[in-house]
């Protein structure tokens, strides 16, 4: 395989919305997805209403590619191997030795399960994004509320949490007007969203005239999409892309045959019936990744055209569209900027005044290094004496390397690049560190140094 990626080998490009295209101001939207959950479970399913009042810092607790072993009610940050790094029982953090005699050194029960990616069960949720997380700290303090009321050992509350993220996210909520999440963004955009800077939407147009088919895909219904993409892109958003799909239900979207997620025309944001085929650029909503190609088949004349998709979530983006599509798949990974590490890579396009963007993005970022979990890519194996020595790779670390080409913090951080830049992708035979941009995390570097990567 190359070892090199361009955006001018690929003949369709394709991209997520949230946190991707459209991206969020990370504290406020993290508290309004909390107090929307919060809220349906102290007035719905009479909780303890302690759990509507939050610390400060207590958002610290949240940090991706954690998995809540639901029975138990622990979360769990899992090395490479799935043996257990480090993890808490509601929020409070487990000792070694606590960790050791409840896991052991060995691989966790459900590790082969949760690392095939493929299904989620009752047993455990991984949680590995932005618009999750802030339930994994409402889940951490249920439990210990349980906890302190019931002294409970076996957990049963996650069907109350998954009927709190239907209520807030169901298709109909945006409509309705219920819950509240959507009622809150609809009243104040401005402070939970981030408008596309500039040189994004100068990007998306160039790849557009360089003959490009732009498309987007996600799994928020369209009238939720067409708020998001009016307020980060411009009422004319549509003339950004070719193919829109809303209500894509990911990572089903990859997964599904046509019969059973076949595609759906929209009108007045409503699904009409079934396609039998997908005949012509437009905005569907449902449908399956097959017959997608299919069209982008006859739209680029190609029998093989080389499709890139852009996304933030491993489980339902990255994963799905490599491992079922075989498409190219580009990581967007925030964390890259909360590395204290990271030197942009000076491209001979980039002026040197942008160098100082994304040391004043790390202002804004709420929880990017955990200091309840530490690093997202790195971490030392539990109770042994020679510690320097056995730092290892977290299992989120390694499905970047597994199932991305390139992982990188932002579009912006791409957009000012020419389209036949060559990015080094990951692969087996480079080093771990190869495929991001436009650095690698400073935990990944030796004695974490921090060098300039090109």
């Amino acid at each position: 395989m190359q070892q090199h990626f361009s955006l001018a080998e690929c003949d369709v490009v394709g991209f997520d919305l949230d946190h991707t295209l459209c991206r969020y101001h990370l504290p406020q939207s993290a508290r309004l997805i909390y107090d929307s959950f919060a809220q349906y479970l102290v007035t719905e399913k009479g909780y303890d209403e302690d759990l509507l009042t939050l610390a400060p810092d207590s958002l610290d607790f949240c940090c991706k590619g954690l998995v809540l072993d639901i029975e138990e009610g622990n979360f769990l940050k899992l090395a490479e191997d799935g043996t257990v790094l480090r993890a808490s029982h509601g929020t409070k953090s487990m000792t070694v030795e606590e960790i050791l005699e409840i896991y052991g050194r060995k691989e966790w029960k459900h590790f082969n399960t949760v690392s095939g990616m493929v299904s989620r069960t009752a047993k455990y949720y991984l949680y590995d994004n932005y618009f999750d997380l802030p339930g994994a700290l409402l889940c951490a303090r249920v439990v210990d509320s349980l906890d302190q009321h019931d002294g409970q050992k076996k957990y049963d509350f996650w069907k109350d949490m998954v009927a709190a993220i239907q209520h807030n996210y169901k298709i109909s909520a945006f409509k309705e007007n219920c819950g509240m999440y959507f009622p809150e963004v609809k009243n104040h955009p401005d402070k939970y969203l981030q408008r596309c800077p500039e040189s994004v939407k100068k990007w998306l147009k160039q790849l557009k005239n360089a003959g490009k088919i732009l498309l987007l895909i996600t799994s928020s219904h369209s009238d939720y999409c067409r708020l998001l993409c009016e307020h980060v892109l411009g009422n004319d958003f549509e003339e950004y892309f070719d193919i829109l799909i809303t209500n894509a239900l990911k990572p089903g979207f990859f997964s599904h045959t046509p019969n059973q997620r076949p595609f759906r025309t929209l009108e007045n944001d409503e699904e009409q019936e079934a396609l039998l085929s997908l005949d012509k650029p437009g905005w569907y909503s449902q449908g399956n990744a097959i017959q997608l190609y299919d069209l982008l088949k006859k739209m680029t004349g190609k029998l093989d055209p080389k499709v890139v998709y852009f996304g933030d979530s491993m489980h339902s983006d990255i994963f799905p569209a490599h491992h079922y599509s075989n498409w190219e798949t580009v990581f967007i990974l925030e964390e890259l900027l909360g590395d204290k590490g990271i030197v942009p890579a000076k491209a001979e396009s980039e002026p040197l005044e942008k160098k100082g963007k994304y040391e004043v993005d790390q202002l804004k970022v709420p929880y990017f290094v955990s200091k309840q979990w530490g690093s997202f890519f790195v971490d030392r194996l539990p109770g042994l004496e020679n510690a320097e020595e056995t730092l290892v790779h977290t299992w989120s670390c390694k499905c970047i390397s597994t199932y991305s080409t390139i992982a990188i913090p932002s579009l912006e951080a791409i957009a000012d690049l020419p389209l036949d830049y060559r990015f080094t992708r990951f692969s087996s035979n480079s080093s771990a560190t190869a495929g991001y941009y436009p650095s690698p995390p400073r935990a990944l570097l030796p004695n974490e140094e921090s060098v300039m990567t090109k």
